[in-house]
């Protein structure tokens, strides 16, 4: 099995095709253990690849911070149902001038997984065989929450250098366009243009021009087709020993390619690598900075809900130069 992954890996990284190549699901599985952090941190290892980012890790983001320009890499909160929004957040206004003499207060609800609001995957929002990272079973995961690799596990907040890849302005688009993958050969590629080299405990984020797409044509329905990383480039990432990985849309380009598997890239980033995933970042105001900066890297600030149980958090991530 290792040797046929490795294979098709050699012969996928080259490939310059606009559509996600076909690939068998069993090379996906044979990467599911080949790419397997279980067990690198310990049988009872909760952190995954936030062990990566380390307190030398962390001071040495704290001093990225040169201009001290702060901008959010969330997009806004999407209140109306559309194809890609199926459950839009619920803003109710539960106290007001009209009602109350002295406060305002409302009420926010949100099922946060999806293709439209930002947020924090926790690993064990992704299930395998009955299994999540590290072997936990998946029955950890019942009515009550997840009693392993809940969302706490990053509960003292994320703090580490983060580096943007903006694979649209790679390639001289505004947008990629839906369906569009993402090779590794392409993550080198934007080292080359951006002077930056991913390394050990950074945060990528992934810019496809998703959101910019959006804000001029329209929504469509992302399950079905958008631009993200190839399967293969996951292999990238391990090689890389990166902390996280975020994108503007889900990092799995959609369609996948792959047979029996519609999300690989959450399959093994989640449950093999262990790593927590960044989805529907808006990445178009960060890019403009990091252009105007002429950098493309800078401090990430991230903090999810202390959530007991919880399979991620809604979240504002903070780049800041």
């Amino acid at each position: 099995m290792k040797t046929v992954a490795t294979l098709w890996f050699v012969a996928i990284s080259s490939l310059t095709a606009h559509a996600a190549e076909p690939l068998p699901a069993s090379v996906v599985d044979g990467w599911m253990e080949t790419l397997s952090n279980w067990g690198r941190w310990g049988k009872d290892d909760e952190l995954g690849t936030l062990n990566l980012i380390t307190p030398a890790t962390r001071i040495a983001a704290a001093k990225l911070v040169i201009e001290g320009r702060s901008v959010s890499m969330a997009h806004e909160t999407i209140t109306k149902q559309s194809v890609d929004a199926a459950s839009p957040y619920s803003h109710e206004m539960v106290a007001h001038a009209e009602n109350s003499p002295m406060w305002a207060v409302d009420n926010i609800a949100v099922t946060f997984h999806g293709y439209s609001h930002s947020h924090l995957d926790a690993v064990c929002h992704r299930f395998h065989k009955g299994k999540i990272y590290n072997g936990y079973a998946s029955t950890t995961a019942n009515s009550s929450g997840c009693g392993k690799l809940a969302v706490t596990t990053a509960s003292d907040g994320i703090f580490t250098r983060g580096v943007l890849m903006d694979i649209a302005r790679l390639k001289n688009k505004k947008w990629l366009e839906p369906g569009t993958p993402i090779y590794a050969e392409d993550l080198e590629a934007w080292e080359r243009k951006a002077g930056v080299t991913v390394g050990k405990g950074d945060a990528v984020f992934i810019r496809t021009g998703r959101w910019a797409r959006r804000a001029e044509m329209g929504p469509w329905d992302i399950e079905q087709s958008a631009a993200g990383l190839h399967v293969s480039a996951v292999k990238w990432l391990k090689d890389r020993d990166i902390a996280i990985l975020g994108c503007d849309g889900v990092s799995d380009v959609f369609p996948s390619g792959v047979e029996g598997y519609t999300h690989p890239v959450h399959l093994l980033v989640l449950v093999a690598l262990g790593m927590p995933m960044f989805d529907n970042l808006d990445l178009e105001a960060v890019s403009k900075v990091a252009a105007d900066e002429n950098r493309w890297h800078f401090l990430l600030t991230a903090a999810p809900l202390k959530i007991p149980g919880g399979t991620g958090s809604p979240l504002n991530p903070i780049a800041t130069f």
